[in-house]
């Protein structure tokens, strides 16, 4: 069983990603207890997780479930010379649950009902009535993306030295050219371009640019 992550596709951008609170020290599985995958309605991952964490706490079930996450990471663009902080799910439509079931594998009575019947809620990941928990591993890089400590931006670039761009904004629009250098401190990519006949740096923000082949 595998849940992508969604910050594979996403364009140039500076990321910082934010612990999530008090799990930095927890083990990977509380006593008793496995994780498991639930499905939501898209942008209802925070709703699900608020609204589930409050009813168990309601109606006293915190014996059977435990921890209940939605991965987020921040990410940080620049336009215009503006930066945007954007929060971004790492997993969009699902929430991390952990959970003990029964000896049978199913889900406790009061658990079942209590999750069923919260607004944008589907079904967990596995057979009707008996949910399939994540691998060891599965579950260490969802942890991982929840609590990783706070850390300089790092940059994930689209482009790299040598490919080939297409300005799509400014003074030299619709002219392609070579990347020299990616500035990720001022969201400026140095693009070698030809003008009269002669090659040319010129520096331009990293969201007016495209690749040639797109």
């Amino acid at each position: 069983m595998s849940v992508k992550s969604a910050s594979e596709s996403n364009p140039v951008e500076v990321k910082v990603t934010e612990p999530e609170e008090n799990f930095t020290e927890e083990p990977t599985y509380q006593p008793g207890m496995d994780w498991f995958v639930l499905r939501v309605a898209s942008n209802k991952e925070n709703y699900v997780r608020e609204t589930l964490l409050r009813k168990v706490q309601i109606e006293g079930l915190t014996n059977l479930v435990g921890r209940i996450l939605v991965p987020t990471e921040k990410t940080k663009t620049m336009k215009g010379g503006k930066q945007r902080i954007t929060e971004t799910k790492l997993y969009p439509g699902y929430v991390f649950v952990e959970m003990r079931l029964e000896p049978d594998g199913r889900i406790p009575q009061d658990v079942f009902f209590l999750i069923k019947e919260t607004t944008g809620v589907g079904d967990f990941v596995g057979t009707a009535g008996r949910p399939t928990p994540m691998s060891k591993s599965e579950v260490e890089q969802m942890l991982h993306d929840a609590r990783k400590p706070d850390e300089v931006p790092q940059v994930k670039a689209e482009f790299s030295k040598g490919d080939i761009v297409k300005i799509k904004e400014g003074p030299f629009e619709n002219m392609e050219g070579t990347v020299d250098e990616f500035m990720p401190d001022k969201g400026i990519v140095r693009v070698l371009v030809t003008i009269f006949g002669r090659q040319a740096p010129i520096e331009v923000e990293y969201w007016t640019l495209s690749r040639a082949d797109e």
